[in-house]
Protein backbone atom coordinates (compact mmCIF):
# COMPACT_ATOMS: atom_id res chain seq x y z
CA UNK A 1 0.00 0.00 0.00
CA UNK A 2 1.46 4.00 -0.98
CA UNK A 3 -0.81 5.30 1.80
CA UNK A 4 0.30 6.72 4.81
CA UNK A 5 -3.11 6.21 6.56
CA UNK A 6 -6.37 4.26 6.05
CA UNK A 7 -10.05 5.91 7.16
CA UNK A 8 -12.12 2.95 8.28
CA UNK A 9 -15.86 3.47 6.16
CA UNK A 10 -18.93 3.10 8.89
CA UNK A 11 -20.26 -0.04 7.11
CA UNK A 12 -22.55 -0.86 9.72
CA UNK A 13 -24.29 2.60 9.85
CA UNK A 14 -24.81 2.06 6.53
CA UNK A 15 -26.26 -1.33 6.41
CA UNK A 16 -28.25 -0.11 9.57
CA UNK A 17 -29.81 2.25 7.32
CA UNK A 18 -30.47 0.44 4.83
CA UNK A 19 -32.35 -2.51 7.51
CA UNK A 20 -29.23 -4.99 6.84
CA UNK A 21 -30.51 -6.02 3.39
CA UNK A 22 -27.87 -7.82 2.46
CA UNK A 23 -28.35 -11.69 2.29
CA UNK A 24 -25.12 -13.34 0.99
CA UNK A 25 -23.47 -14.97 2.20
CA UNK A 26 -20.17 -12.62 1.74
CA UNK A 27 -17.40 -15.21 0.07
CA UNK A 28 -14.04 -14.23 0.26
CA UNK A 29 -11.15 -15.54 -1.00
CA UNK A 30 -7.82 -15.06 0.85
CA UNK A 31 -3.96 -15.61 0.03
CA UNK A 32 -2.08 -18.63 0.79
CA UNK A 33 -1.08 -19.96 4.66
CA UNK A 34 2.03 -18.18 6.00
CA UNK A 35 2.73 -20.63 8.36
CA UNK A 36 2.41 -23.48 5.80
CA UNK A 37 4.39 -21.75 3.09
CA UNK A 38 6.87 -20.84 5.32
CA UNK A 39 7.31 -24.45 6.77
CA UNK A 40 7.13 -26.04 3.26
CA UNK A 41 9.31 -24.24 1.55
CA UNK A 42 12.21 -25.07 4.70
CA UNK A 43 10.95 -28.76 4.36
CA UNK A 44 11.46 -28.62 0.37
CA UNK A 45 14.64 -27.59 0.85
CA UNK A 46 16.18 -30.39 3.39
CA UNK A 47 13.73 -32.97 0.73
CA UNK A 48 15.53 -35.09 -1.96
CA UNK A 49 14.41 -33.80 -5.37
CA UNK A 50 12.43 -30.95 -7.10
CA UNK A 51 9.31 -29.73 -5.00
CA UNK A 52 6.63 -27.15 -5.69
CA UNK A 53 4.83 -25.90 -3.65
CA UNK A 54 1.47 -24.38 -4.86
CA UNK A 55 -0.71 -21.93 -3.73
CA UNK A 56 1.97 -20.30 -1.87
CA UNK A 57 1.86 -16.66 0.33
CA UNK A 58 3.96 -13.92 -1.34
CA UNK A 59 4.44 -11.51 1.46
CA UNK A 60 7.44 -9.59 3.49
CA UNK A 61 7.28 -12.62 5.63
CA UNK A 62 7.80 -15.64 2.78
CA UNK A 63 10.09 -13.34 0.39
CA UNK A 64 12.72 -12.49 3.03
CA UNK A 65 12.45 -16.92 3.49
CA UNK A 66 12.97 -17.33 0.00
CA UNK A 67 15.53 -15.02 -0.27
CA UNK A 68 17.55 -16.63 2.67
CA UNK A 69 16.99 -20.21 0.73
CA UNK A 70 18.55 -18.75 -2.19
CA UNK A 71 21.42 -17.20 -0.55
CA UNK A 72 22.44 -20.48 0.86
CA UNK A 73 22.49 -21.82 -2.76
CA UNK A 74 19.52 -23.61 -3.29
CA UNK A 75 17.63 -23.50 -6.72
CA UNK A 76 14.67 -22.18 -5.75
CA UNK A 77 12.13 -20.47 -8.34
CA UNK A 78 9.03 -18.49 -7.62
CA UNK A 79 6.43 -17.92 -9.91
CA UNK A 80 4.10 -15.14 -8.06
CA UNK A 81 1.50 -15.23 -10.68
CA UNK A 82 1.10 -18.51 -10.58
CA UNK A 83 1.37 -18.74 -6.35
CA UNK A 84 4.04 -20.97 -7.12
CA UNK A 85 7.43 -22.03 -6.11
CA UNK A 86 9.74 -25.06 -7.27
CA UNK A 87 12.40 -26.16 -4.87
CA UNK A 88 15.52 -28.04 -5.50
CA UNK A 89 16.19 -29.98 -2.45
CA UNK A 90 19.59 -31.63 -1.83
CA UNK A 91 18.44 -34.64 1.54
CA UNK A 92 20.03 -32.35 3.59
CA UNK A 93 22.81 -30.87 2.39
CA UNK A 94 23.30 -26.93 2.72
CA UNK A 95 25.50 -25.81 -0.43
CA UNK A 96 27.29 -22.84 0.64
CA UNK A 97 29.67 -23.69 3.61
CA UNK A 98 29.29 -19.47 4.21
CA UNK A 99 26.42 -17.42 3.42
CA UNK A 100 24.89 -14.04 5.26
CA UNK A 101 21.60 -14.06 5.46
CA UNK A 102 18.59 -11.46 6.54
CA UNK A 103 15.62 -12.75 7.77
CA UNK A 104 13.97 -9.41 7.91
CA UNK A 105 10.90 -9.36 10.88
CA UNK A 106 9.76 -13.09 9.62
CA UNK A 107 9.75 -14.89 12.70
CA UNK A 108 9.52 -18.01 11.24
CA UNK A 109 12.42 -17.42 9.01
CA UNK A 110 14.18 -16.30 11.99
CA UNK A 111 14.00 -19.50 13.83
CA UNK A 112 13.47 -22.62 11.50
CA UNK A 113 16.77 -21.14 9.36
CA UNK A 114 19.04 -20.65 12.57
CA UNK A 115 17.77 -24.05 13.80
CA UNK A 116 18.72 -25.87 10.41
CA UNK A 117 21.87 -23.87 10.12
CA UNK A 118 22.59 -24.49 13.65
CA UNK A 119 22.96 -28.26 13.48
CA UNK A 120 24.74 -28.03 10.02
CA UNK A 121 28.45 -27.37 9.12
CA UNK A 122 29.36 -24.19 8.22
CA UNK A 123 29.59 -20.37 8.69
CA UNK A 124 26.75 -18.78 9.00
CA UNK A 125 26.06 -14.52 9.44
CA UNK A 126 22.29 -14.04 10.65
CA UNK A 127 20.59 -10.74 10.83
CA UNK A 128 17.24 -9.33 10.88
CA UNK A 129 15.01 -6.23 10.87
CA UNK A 130 15.02 -3.63 14.23
CA UNK A 131 11.64 -5.28 15.39
CA UNK A 132 12.71 -9.19 14.86
CA UNK A 133 16.40 -7.73 16.93
CA UNK A 134 14.12 -7.17 19.76
CA UNK A 135 12.24 -10.65 19.60
CA UNK A 136 13.03 -13.14 21.64
CA UNK A 137 16.13 -15.60 20.68
CA UNK A 138 17.95 -17.14 23.23
CA UNK A 139 15.89 -20.56 24.17
CA UNK A 140 16.86 -21.68 21.05
CA UNK A 141 20.40 -20.22 20.11
CA UNK A 142 21.18 -21.94 24.07
CA UNK A 143 20.10 -25.24 22.66
CA UNK A 144 22.14 -24.82 19.63
CA UNK A 145 24.96 -24.07 21.41
CA UNK A 146 24.32 -27.32 23.79
CA UNK A 147 24.39 -29.05 20.68
CA UNK A 148 27.74 -27.89 19.95
CA UNK A 149 27.02 -24.58 17.54
CA UNK A 150 29.49 -21.93 17.93
CA UNK A 151 27.61 -18.42 18.48
CA UNK A 152 29.39 -15.15 17.94
CA UNK A 153 27.23 -12.44 19.18
CA UNK A 154 27.30 -8.86 16.97
CA UNK A 155 25.20 -7.40 19.72
CA UNK A 156 23.25 -8.40 22.98
CA UNK A 157 23.46 -11.67 23.65
CA UNK A 158 20.53 -14.02 22.69
CA UNK A 159 19.25 -11.39 19.94
CA UNK A 160 20.08 -10.76 16.21
CA UNK A 161 22.55 -10.31 14.74
CA UNK A 162 25.05 -13.51 15.44
CA UNK A 163 27.27 -15.56 13.60
CA UNK A 164 27.09 -19.77 13.82
CA UNK A 165 29.64 -21.67 13.49
CA UNK A 166 27.78 -25.65 12.98
CA UNK A 167 29.43 -28.52 13.18
CA UNK A 168 26.48 -30.90 13.21
CA UNK A 169 24.91 -32.58 16.21
CA UNK A 170 27.04 -33.09 19.21
CA UNK A 171 24.67 -35.00 21.38
CA UNK A 172 21.17 -36.59 20.37
CA UNK A 173 18.90 -35.14 22.99
CA UNK A 174 18.07 -31.27 24.18
CA UNK A 175 15.58 -29.38 26.12
CA UNK A 176 13.79 -26.52 25.08
CA UNK A 177 11.48 -24.16 27.15
CA UNK A 178 8.68 -22.65 24.43
CA UNK A 179 7.17 -19.74 27.09
CA UNK A 180 7.81 -17.35 24.72
CA UNK A 181 7.64 -19.12 21.69
CA UNK A 182 6.45 -22.20 19.90
CA UNK A 183 8.51 -21.75 17.25
CA UNK A 184 12.19 -23.01 19.19
CA UNK A 185 10.51 -26.36 19.02
CA UNK A 186 9.21 -26.04 15.51
CA UNK A 187 12.24 -25.52 14.31
CA UNK A 188 14.54 -28.33 16.05
CA UNK A 189 12.01 -30.48 15.34
CA UNK A 190 12.13 -29.31 11.44
CA UNK A 191 15.86 -29.97 11.51
CA UNK A 192 15.65 -33.32 13.95
CA UNK A 193 15.52 -35.74 11.12
CA UNK A 194 19.63 -34.57 10.36
CA UNK A 195 20.82 -36.28 13.20
CA UNK A 196 22.54 -39.29 12.48
CA UNK A 197 20.95 -41.32 15.90
CA UNK A 198 17.49 -40.69 17.39
CA UNK A 199 16.97 -37.15 18.53
CA UNK A 200 14.85 -36.35 21.53
CA UNK A 201 13.52 -33.04 22.61
CA UNK A 202 12.00 -32.56 25.92
CA UNK A 203 9.80 -29.40 26.27
CA UNK A 204 9.20 -27.25 29.00
CA UNK A 205 5.41 -24.90 28.72
CA UNK A 206 2.41 -25.59 26.53
CA UNK A 207 2.09 -22.71 24.33
CA UNK A 208 1.06 -22.56 20.61
CA UNK A 209 0.91 -26.96 20.71
CA UNK A 210 -1.62 -26.30 17.74
CA UNK A 211 1.40 -24.83 15.78
CA UNK A 212 3.68 -27.75 16.94
CA UNK A 213 0.55 -30.12 15.45
CA UNK A 214 0.77 -28.21 12.32
CA UNK A 215 5.05 -28.60 12.26
CA UNK A 216 4.39 -32.62 13.08
CA UNK A 217 1.49 -33.30 10.77
CA UNK A 218 3.19 -31.26 8.05
CA UNK A 219 6.78 -33.20 8.69
CA UNK A 220 4.75 -36.77 8.10
CA UNK A 221 3.65 -35.06 4.59
CA UNK A 222 6.91 -34.82 3.86
CA UNK A 223 7.89 -38.26 4.72
CA UNK A 224 9.64 -38.01 8.55
CA UNK A 225 7.33 -39.15 11.54
CA UNK A 226 7.78 -37.60 15.16
CA UNK A 227 7.16 -39.55 18.26
CA UNK A 228 5.74 -38.29 21.74
CA UNK A 229 6.67 -41.17 24.08
CA UNK A 230 5.42 -39.14 27.17
CA UNK A 231 3.93 -36.03 27.69
CA UNK A 232 6.67 -33.11 26.46
CA UNK A 233 8.49 -35.67 25.18
CA UNK A 234 9.32 -35.70 21.20
CA UNK A 235 11.37 -37.89 19.32
CA UNK A 236 12.79 -38.56 15.35
CA UNK A 237 13.90 -42.09 15.29
CA UNK A 238 17.50 -42.08 13.29
CA UNK A 239 17.01 -42.85 9.47
CA UNK A 240 13.82 -40.92 8.13
CA UNK A 241 14.51 -38.49 5.29
CA UNK A 242 12.29 -35.93 3.30
CA UNK A 243 10.83 -36.91 0.13
CA UNK A 244 10.32 -33.76 -2.53
CA UNK A 245 6.27 -33.38 -2.73
CA UNK A 246 3.82 -31.69 -5.21
CA UNK A 247 2.11 -29.83 -2.52
CA UNK A 248 -0.88 -27.85 -2.01
CA UNK A 249 -0.97 -24.95 0.56
CA UNK A 250 -3.92 -24.38 2.33
CA UNK A 251 -5.33 -20.39 2.54
CA UNK A 252 -4.64 -18.45 5.35
CA UNK A 253 -6.96 -19.25 8.15
CA UNK A 254 -5.63 -16.07 10.12
CA UNK A 255 -6.18 -14.26 7.67
CA UNK A 256 -9.84 -15.29 7.00
CA UNK A 257 -10.43 -14.52 10.44
CA UNK A 258 -10.69 -10.91 10.03
CA UNK A 259 -13.47 -11.54 7.62
CA UNK A 260 -15.25 -14.62 9.74
CA UNK A 261 -15.25 -11.58 12.85
CA UNK A 262 -17.78 -9.33 9.91
CA UNK A 263 -20.74 -11.95 10.77
CA UNK A 264 -21.86 -10.86 14.59
CA UNK A 265 -19.65 -7.06 13.58
CA UNK A 266 -22.25 -6.49 10.84
CA UNK A 267 -25.14 -9.08 11.02
CA UNK A 268 -24.05 -11.14 7.69
CA UNK A 269 -23.42 -14.59 6.61
CA UNK A 270 -19.62 -14.91 5.75
CA UNK A 271 -17.88 -18.04 3.77
CA UNK A 272 -14.04 -18.11 2.93
CA UNK A 273 -13.36 -19.85 0.62
CA UNK A 274 -11.48 -23.27 0.73
CA UNK A 275 -11.41 -23.06 4.45
CA UNK A 276 -12.40 -26.02 6.45
CA UNK A 277 -12.13 -27.48 9.91
CA UNK A 278 -9.70 -30.66 8.46
CA UNK A 279 -7.12 -27.37 7.90
CA UNK A 280 -3.86 -28.03 9.73
CA UNK A 281 -4.15 -24.64 11.26
CA UNK A 282 -4.95 -24.12 14.63
CA UNK A 283 -6.63 -20.33 13.92
CA UNK A 284 -9.94 -22.63 13.07
CA UNK A 285 -10.13 -22.27 16.73
CA UNK A 286 -11.32 -19.13 16.46
CA UNK A 287 -14.95 -20.18 14.88
CA UNK A 288 -15.79 -21.95 17.72
CA UNK A 289 -15.12 -18.90 20.34
CA UNK A 290 -17.45 -17.17 17.73
CA UNK A 291 -19.90 -19.85 17.74
CA UNK A 292 -19.64 -19.47 21.93
CA UNK A 293 -20.77 -15.31 20.98
CA UNK A 294 -23.69 -16.74 19.05
CA UNK A 295 -23.05 -17.67 15.67
CA UNK A 296 -24.15 -20.54 13.64
CA UNK A 297 -20.74 -22.46 11.92
CA UNK A 298 -20.78 -24.91 9.20
CA UNK A 299 -18.67 -26.52 7.45
CA UNK A 300 -19.74 -26.73 3.54
CA UNK A 301 -18.08 -27.12 0.40
CA UNK A 302 -17.16 -24.30 -0.43
CA UNK A 303 -15.55 -23.30 2.86
CA UNK A 304 -17.14 -22.37 6.47
CA UNK A 305 -19.63 -20.70 6.74
CA UNK A 306 -20.30 -18.66 9.51
CA UNK A 307 -23.87 -16.80 10.32
CA UNK A 308 -24.58 -13.91 12.50
CA UNK A 309 -26.16 -14.80 15.65
CA UNK A 310 -30.19 -13.94 16.19
CA UNK A 311 -31.57 -10.45 16.40
CA UNK A 312 -27.85 -9.39 15.95
CA UNK A 313 -26.63 -9.40 19.50
CA UNK A 314 -23.35 -11.14 20.31
CA UNK A 315 -22.21 -12.38 23.37
CA UNK A 316 -19.47 -10.93 25.86
CA UNK A 317 -17.55 -14.49 26.55
CA UNK A 318 -14.41 -16.17 28.46
CA UNK A 319 -12.23 -17.53 26.07
CA UNK A 320 -9.07 -19.25 26.43
CA UNK A 321 -7.11 -17.97 23.01
CA UNK A 322 -4.04 -20.14 23.47
CA UNK A 323 -4.72 -22.16 20.98
CA UNK A 324 -5.41 -19.52 18.27
CA UNK A 325 -3.54 -16.57 20.04
CA UNK A 326 -3.03 -14.73 16.70
CA UNK A 327 -6.78 -14.03 16.90
CA UNK A 328 -6.94 -12.23 20.27
CA UNK A 329 -6.64 -8.61 18.33
CA UNK A 330 -9.54 -9.82 16.48
CA UNK A 331 -11.55 -10.38 19.07
CA UNK A 332 -10.40 -7.34 21.23
CA UNK A 333 -11.53 -4.83 18.39
CA UNK A 334 -14.99 -6.59 18.00
CA UNK A 335 -15.39 -7.05 21.53
CA UNK A 336 -17.02 -3.59 22.61
CA UNK A 337 -19.71 -4.05 20.62
CA UNK A 338 -20.50 -7.51 22.61
CA UNK A 339 -23.63 -7.82 25.54
CA UNK A 340 -21.19 -8.07 27.97
CA UNK A 341 -17.23 -8.01 29.36
CA UNK A 342 -15.22 -10.38 26.83
CA UNK A 343 -11.87 -12.00 28.90
CA UNK A 344 -8.89 -13.34 26.58
CA UNK A 345 -6.83 -15.89 28.10
CA UNK A 346 -3.66 -17.68 27.49
CA UNK A 347 -2.07 -14.80 25.98
CA UNK A 348 0.55 -13.88 28.25
CA UNK A 349 3.59 -14.82 25.65
CA UNK A 350 1.97 -12.09 22.40
CA UNK A 351 3.78 -9.50 24.48
CA UNK A 352 6.90 -10.85 22.99
CA UNK A 353 5.90 -10.69 18.99
CA UNK A 354 6.47 -8.04 17.15
CA UNK A 355 4.97 -5.86 19.39
CA UNK A 356 4.00 -6.20 23.07
CA UNK A 357 0.56 -6.87 21.68
CA UNK A 358 -1.05 -7.34 25.30
CA UNK A 359 0.01 -3.38 26.14
CA UNK A 360 -1.08 -2.55 22.23
CA UNK A 361 -4.55 -3.81 22.44
CA UNK A 362 -5.15 -2.03 25.79
CA UNK A 363 -3.35 1.42 24.59
CA UNK A 364 -5.90 1.34 21.50
CA UNK A 365 -8.67 0.25 23.11
CA UNK A 366 -8.32 3.26 25.26
CA UNK A 367 -7.68 5.56 23.11
CA UNK A 368 -11.33 4.68 21.58
CA UNK A 369 -12.73 5.38 25.05
CA UNK A 370 -12.84 1.55 25.40
CA UNK A 371 -12.57 0.57 29.43
CA UNK A 372 -10.34 -2.65 29.43
CA UNK A 373 -8.09 -4.26 32.11
CA UNK A 374 -4.52 -6.06 31.08
CA UNK A 375 -3.47 -8.53 33.94
CA UNK A 376 -0.91 -11.00 33.74
CA UNK A 377 -2.20 -13.67 31.02
CA UNK A 378 -5.47 -12.01 30.38
CA UNK A 379 -7.56 -9.03 28.69
CA UNK A 380 -10.84 -7.83 30.27
CA UNK A 381 -13.00 -5.45 27.47
CA UNK A 382 -15.92 -4.16 28.45
CA UNK A 383 -18.89 -2.81 26.29
CA UNK A 384 -19.17 0.52 24.93
CA UNK A 385 -19.57 3.10 21.94
CA UNK A 386 -15.76 3.69 20.64
CA UNK A 387 -14.82 7.36 19.86
CA UNK A 388 -12.83 8.78 16.50
CA UNK A 389 -9.49 7.59 17.21
CA UNK A 390 -6.12 7.48 15.11
CA UNK A 391 -4.84 3.97 16.17
CA UNK A 392 -1.51 3.42 16.40
CA UNK A 393 -0.61 -0.33 14.98
CA UNK A 394 3.40 -0.42 15.83
CA UNK A 395 4.58 -1.87 12.68
CA UNK A 396 2.39 -5.17 13.63
CA UNK A 397 0.39 -6.33 10.85
CA UNK A 398 -2.30 -7.96 12.96
CA UNK A 399 -2.75 -4.29 15.10
CA UNK A 400 -3.34 -2.90 11.48
CA UNK A 401 -6.03 -5.26 10.42
CA UNK A 402 -7.56 -6.27 13.61
CA UNK A 403 -8.58 -2.52 14.80
CA UNK A 404 -9.64 -1.77 10.62
CA UNK A 405 -12.82 -4.11 12.18
CA UNK A 406 -13.51 -1.76 15.10
CA UNK A 407 -13.91 0.90 12.45
CA UNK A 408 -16.21 -0.88 10.21
CA UNK A 409 -18.95 0.01 13.04
CA UNK A 410 -17.79 3.42 14.55
CA UNK A 411 -17.00 6.23 13.08
CA UNK A 412 -13.65 8.22 12.80
CA UNK A 413 -11.14 5.19 13.06
CA UNK A 414 -8.41 5.75 11.03
CA UNK A 415 -5.30 3.31 10.67
CA UNK A 416 -2.07 4.69 10.60
CA UNK A 417 0.85 2.71 9.01
CA UNK A 418 -1.91 0.16 6.77
CA UNK A 419 1.36 -0.90 4.93
CA UNK A 420 2.56 -3.13 7.69
CA UNK A 421 0.25 -5.80 6.68
CA UNK A 422 2.38 -6.65 3.73
CA UNK A 423 4.67 -8.96 6.31
CA UNK A 424 1.81 -11.36 5.62
CA UNK A 425 -1.09 -10.05 3.80
CA UNK A 426 -0.07 -7.45 2.08
CA UNK A 427 -3.54 -6.90 -0.07
CA UNK A 428 -5.69 -6.77 2.80
CA UNK A 429 -6.86 -3.53 2.63
CA UNK A 430 -7.53 -3.85 -1.04
CA UNK A 431 -9.56 -6.95 -0.06
CA UNK A 432 -11.10 -4.69 2.43
CA UNK A 433 -12.02 -2.27 -0.30
CA UNK A 434 -13.81 -4.97 -2.41
CA UNK A 435 -15.93 -6.19 0.65
CA UNK A 436 -17.38 -2.75 1.56
CA UNK A 437 -17.83 -2.05 -1.58
CA UNK A 438 -20.14 -4.56 -2.96
CA UNK A 439 -21.63 -4.72 0.73
CA UNK A 440 -22.56 -1.05 0.06
CA UNK A 441 -23.84 -1.75 -2.78
CA UNK A 442 -25.82 -4.61 -2.66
Amino acid sequence: MDFSVYPVPALYKILQGRNNSFRGPLTVSVPGSKSITNRALLLATLASGQSILRGALFSDDSRHFLKCVQSLGFEAVAREDACEIMVAGLGGQIPKGEASLYVGSAGTAARFITACLGVSKGIYHMDASEQMRRRPMAPLLSSLEELGCKITYQGERGFFPFTLCGDGFGKNSISIHIGHSSQFLSALLISSCLCPEDFSIQVEGSHGMAYIEMTCKMMEQFGVQVLQPKPGLFLTKKGQRYQALDYRIEPDVSAACYFYALAPLLGIPVITSHVHFHSLQGDVAFLKILEQMGCGVKDTEDGILVTPPDQGIFHGIKADMSACSDQAITLAAIAPFADGPTTITGIGHIRFQECDRMKAICTELGRMGIRCREDQDSITIWPGTPKPALIHTYDDHRMAMGFALTGLRSEGIIIDNPGCCRKTFETYFQVLDQVIRQLAAD
